[in-house]
């Protein structure tokens, strides 16, 4: 069994411990979360496991031909190679390992003395190489890289040509590909969306080596991990069990400790108010001082960031109408051919809180920025209703943070009176603490300039808060907070997001796109998701999506949905007079100048168009069944590793498409003559 071991290891920073005597053993079959608060040293004590990082003190014991994987947040970049080429360099263990087997092979015939052990050796590399799946390396990397949501027309592109995001996804494939004895992985799901997310879940729930990481995505750790450890204050410690058993654990244990934090801050509050007030009047400065040395010998009582109850409410949303914003017939193209969004229809009424979901490039920021104002050039209309007021939040919007002030200075000047009390409250809960607050706006990050643009929102009288993205740069107690406060607005809210630890207990409503389509789920994430598996298992009827294909989207003719006010989208096309068979059909169908044998030949041929249509939808509904199922097996071990039965399945898959679009374009026709018989 292969294994990483620390013994007391220990590491200052500028005199502060970051680490102190951290002991822990990852071993095969490890699967575990790494938790602390910002600055805690969690990144660093990653480095020092996977060895790019040397401590001050103790033992770091690694098992000979132990291979350990490690991702960084971010930093990694990739150019000169294609995709693919790139994803083989993943192997180059494999490649190394086959060159020591070949010399081995030749030491063997000139060094029969030493026979025994050397062939010891190479049987134990060709058994490591074998397991390493190596011999199925172009089937593996294929699985990965589709699993975390490249394209095969991304795999002949230069790595170059990728953006940071996209550059970490292929840092993740590559590390993914080996398949290490001990995985190392520092915010995996950054740059994830959920599709992406839900294949890294299952590749890590079936993972057979050991795993270390850390995520702010609560979701994501619970049905992935069976030990968390915390660090605090420089100490590591073991608490079995998912994230949420974690935390509930951690509640209870430091229940004294948490009341006597609150304590504390309640004097420490009243003292900062007293010295804030009374500091510079002179019948009031002995006072003040004699509270300054008060409040400096207080020895501050250390909590988890996570632990802390940190809680404010945006401002009162203005009155507005019951229907917040109406779009008819959006349609938005980047290239002119290929429109990213197709006769888009939406009516948002107030308090809804819409989630918009998809795969990258499906349009979710697109159609935000659209709804935001950001965005005109588009055909359609968009008409907000009475009284609405936008708040809009994206990651562009960290660009036009800029000044010589500090962040205190910027959110006390926007502040309303009442609020000004907690700006340092609400700082801190957006990871703003201590002498961070006093930082000019032109010397933040990226990340630093998003939470202060996210930070804004909560300061300003809106409505309608249009959020891209909101949880990007933020801990899980943050988001907790941003959490609380939305489920508190009194407006509405439309948001994407790829953390479904948010988005489930939020959203009110889910608006799925994808290539120019759309549909419409009422009811929350977890009622989509159970949609979802049903249309997979064919329980259910496929919830169609709304396209402009015929007279009439498909949408209209299918199977009943299973939920009351469930409804799909159309573009709102009309068929006009048409002929078949020579008669003219429409306004005559159901008139009563058709004489009895007429009226029934056509009741006979409506009836048989129906049940052409329903016949094909069901064919359909089992083929995309099947479709599905197939991709699922392909994400199998037991599949990837074999090259025959990967080929076995993509021959099958591929065979499903081929047939599921001759079916698509058979229920176009019958439905569009089944249309113009019921107009």
């Amino acid at each position: 069994m292969a294994f990483v071991q620390f013994s007391k290891v220990s590491l200052a920073f500028g005199g502060t411990d970051i680490l102190n005597d951290v002991s822990v053993n990852l071993q095969t079959g490890t699967k575990a979360a790494l938790t602390g608060a910002n600055g805690a040293g969690k990144s660093t004590l990653l480095k020092v496991m996977a060895g790019l990082l040397e401590s001050d003190s103790g033992v770091r014991t690694v098992q000979k031909d132990a291979r350990i994987g490690y991702v960084p947040q971010s930093g990694l970049t990739h150019h000169g190679r294609t995709l693919l080429e790139e994803a083989d360099t993943a192997f180059q263990f494999g490649y190394d390992m086959q060159k020591e087997i070949d010399a081995l092979g030749e030491e063997l015939a000139s060094n029969p003395q030493n026979a025994t052990s050397i062939a010891e050796r190479q049987s134990q590399l060709i058994s490591a190489l074998d397991e390493s799946g190596w011999h199925r390396r172009q089937a593996q990397a294929e699985t990965v890289l589709l699993g975390l949501g490249f394209l095969r027309s991304d795999f002949a592109k230069q790595t170059e040509t990728f953006s940071g995001g996209w550059q970490m996804r292929i840092a993740l494939a590559k590390v993914l590909m080996q398949k290490p004895d001990v995985l190392l992985l520092d915010e995996p799901t950054n740059y994830l969306d959920i599709e992406a997310r839900a294949w890294l879940e299952q590749f890590l729930q079936s993972y057979k080596g050991g795993f270390l990481l850390v995520s702010h995505d609560r979701y994501f750790l619970d049905v992935t991990i069976r030990d968390v450890y915390e660090l605090f204050n420089g100490e590591l410690k073991r608490y079995p069990g998912n994230y949420t058993h974690y935390e509930a654990v951690r509640k209870v244990e430091l229940k004294t400790l948490i009341a006597a934090y609150e304590k504390q801050q309640e004097e420490i509050h009243h003292l900062e108010e007293f010295i804030r007030r009374f500091g510079y009047k002179a019948s009031k400065a002995s006072q003040a001082q004699e509270r300054q040395k008060q409040l400096d010998k207080i020895v501050r009582i250390e909590i988890p960031e996570s632990l802390k109850k940190i809680h404010f409410t945006f401002p009162s949303a203005p009155h507005a109408g019951k229907v917040v914003l109406r779009a008819s017939g959006i349609t938005k193209s980047w290239d002119g051919t290929a429109n990213i969004l197709n006769n888009f229809e939406l009516t948002l009424e107030n308090g809804e809180r819409l989630v918009v979901v998809g795969k990258n490039g499906a349009g979710k920021s697109t159609l935000l920025r659209i709804i935001a104002g950001e965005d005109s050039d588009f055909r359609g209309t968009l008409t907000l209703g009475s009284g609405v007021k936008i708040g809009w939040f994206s990651q562009d919007s960290a660009e036009k943070i800029s000044g010589s002030e500090s962040i205190l200075d910027y959110f006390e000047r926007r502040a309303p009176l009442d609020v000004v009390p907690k700006v340092r409250s609400m700082l801190g809960a957006f990871l703003f603490r201590g002498h961070d607050v006093f930082k000019s706006l032109d010397v933040l990050s990226g990340g630093e300039k998003s939470r202060v643009a996210l930070l804004q929102l909560l300061l300003m009288p809106t409505n309608l808060l249009v959020l891209d993205e909101p949880t990007n740069h933020l801990d899980m107690h943050s988001k907790d907070v941003l959490l609380d406060a939305l489920k508190d607005f009194g407006g509405t809210v439309v948001f994407v997001s790829h953390d479904r630890g948010f988005i489930e207990p939020l959203a009110t409503r889910v608006l799925e796109l994808a290539c120019g389509k759309y549909r419409s789920f009422p009811g929350g994430y977890a009622y989509y998701q159970e949609r979802l598996e049903a249309e997979a298992n064919g329980t259910v009827g496929a919830f169609t999506m709304a396209t402009a294909v015929g007279p009439h989207a498909r949408s209209a003719l299918a199977a009943p949905a299973s939920r009351a006010g469930e409804h799909v989208a159309t573009n709102g096309a009309h068929a006009g007079t048409q002929s078949t068979g020579g008669a003219s059909t429409a306004g005559s169908v159901n008139g009563a100048s058709l004489s009895w044998e007429d009226a029934k030949r056509q009741k006979a041929e409506k009836r048989k168009l129906k049940k052409n249509v329903e016949r094909i939808e069901a064919e359909i509904a089992t083929c995309e069944s099947e479709q599905k199922s197939l991709e699922a097996m392909l994400a199998l071990p037991e599949v990837y590793e074999s090259g025959e039965k990967m080929r076995t399945v993509q021959k099958q898959l591929a065979e499903i498409c081929a047939h599921l679009e001759k079916l698509n374009e058979e229920w176009e026709t019958a439905a569009e003559k089944l249309s113009v018989w019921e107009q």
